[in-house]
């Protein structure tokens, strides 16, 4: 005798997929399909349209910009099940996270791990809904690789410190309104006598001069602090702490410069279907060279098995309870990938690939060489390749140091 089969329910899962579905339609402007978040980025500050300005409202009430951040401080609250949904359904309407910038990638997740409760509820949430910028006040003219020689000086005044000193390749300072910074504190210890501390950009005594890059873009800075006041509450964890907690920061730097993080999203097409459109097919359809052929066969393996494998470590890091030292691995080989990928870029454009303006070239042609001018940079900053060697070498392998 036949049984009815029983009525199946919607896991927690579908049902919260659909109710990302439903916010997306009701909530995501058409008009942004297939865009991306311009204001996250440090080349320069884009207006915000109303179109714009409404999603971004819409995803920072829900706290979807950063789904998995705590909702007591205007995250979302959701597990990474969820957060991946999210980010699934986000990508078949072509919708992108109008939440971004160094406050997300770097800043916050660092704060929600050291920072007290008064500053998790004050920068947070403005974070979260994407109504503030950050930057990153690190490097200087004499520490680079040698970030610990910092020697920007913060002294004690009793309610306040008194900062003098100089910061460099501070990207988008010159649009920023904070910034997170390492400082010295104590001049008789290299390491612990570094402090992390929040500078407000407009503050009386800051002064930023943006440097023009072989790209043509000015997206980083020189930033001189001259008896600028940093009230005593802009302390991030202990005097002292501040190499722990920056160290801390980087890794999460480089774990989103790498396939791990927003590298991923700038590839846009494959470099097959772009290779298409500049050079010779056969009657199947395939690039006629052989020789490109292969080097683009060769580069696309090897990138998505790159990517496969951030996003193991990522997640793997993650369940362990956030970022580590793999981010060091994965920030050198993704850059390096990705400069690779730029190089290619140029060979399959040609004479196209090389334009700089005028008429005879696209839009996307002319943003391509830019691109492939800025790349150099990845290599450098969030610490150079020779400097994740090193990481690699002493953190990942159990190497020492020979004395």
């Amino acid at each position: 005798m036949a049984t009815l089969a029983e009525p199946q329910t919607a896991s927690a899962d579908d049902t919260f997929r659909e109710e990302v579905r439903s916010f997306l339609a009701e909530n995501f402007p058409p008009e942004l399909k297939n865009k991306g978040n311009a204001l996250a980025s440090v080349e320069g500050p884009t207006q915000e349209g109303p179109a714009e300005k409404a999603w971004r409202e819409a995803m920072g009430a829900r706290g979807w910009g950063v789904p998995t951040w705590p909702k007591e401080y205007g995250g979302g609250g959701l597990t990474r099940k969820q957060a991946a949904i999210l980010n699934e359904e986000m990508a078949k309407a072509g919708a992108y996270n109008p939440i971004g910038g160094m406050g997300v990638m770097m800043f916050g997740p660092t704060l929600l791990e050291y920072g007290s409760e008064e500053q998790k509820q004050e920068h947070i949430p403005p974070i979260a809904r994407g109504e503030i910028r950050w930057c990153q006040g690190y490097s200087e003219p004499n520490a680079g690789s040698d970030l610990a020689n910092l020697q920007t000086f913060a002294e004690d005044k009793g309610d306040h410190y008194l900062v003098n000193g100089q910061k460099t390749w501070t990207s988008g300072g010159q649009w920023a309104d904070k910034c997170f910074a390492i400082v010295r504190t104590d001049r008789s210890d290299k390491h612990h006598g570094i402090s992390f501390m929040l500078i407000d950009m407009d503050a009386p005594g800051v002064e930023v001069r943006p440097i023009q890059m072989i790209s043509g873009m000015s997206p980083f800075c020189e930033t001189f602090f001259t008896d600028v006041k940093v009230p005593k509450e802009n302390l991030v964890g202990k005097e002292g702490q501040g190499w722990t907690i920056g160290k801390r920061l980087l890794q999460h730097e480089r774990t989103n410069l790498s396939g791990g993080g927003s590298m991923a999203r700038m590839m846009g097409s494959s470099l097959a279907d772009t290779a298409k459109k500049y050079v010779e097919t056969d009657d199947t359809g395939a690039i006629a060279d052989k020789t490109l052929r292969d080097k683009i066969a060769d580069f696309e393996i090897r990138w998505q098995s790159f990517l496969l494998t951030a996003k193991r470590a990522v997640e793997e890091s993650k369940a362990a309870g956030g970022v580590s030292e793999i981010s060091s691995v994965l920030k050198k080989l993704g850059t390096k990938l990705g400069q690779e990928r730029a190089e290619l870029m140029i060979e399959i454009q040609g004479l196209q690939g090389l334009g700089w303006e005028g008429e005879g070239f696209t839009d996307g042609e002319l943003a391509g060489v830019r691109a492939w001018l800025f790349g150099k940079a990845t290599t450098i900053y969030g610490g150079s390749t020779e400097i994740q060697n090193n990481i690699i070498a002493k953190r990942v392998l159990g190497m020492l140091d020979h004395q």
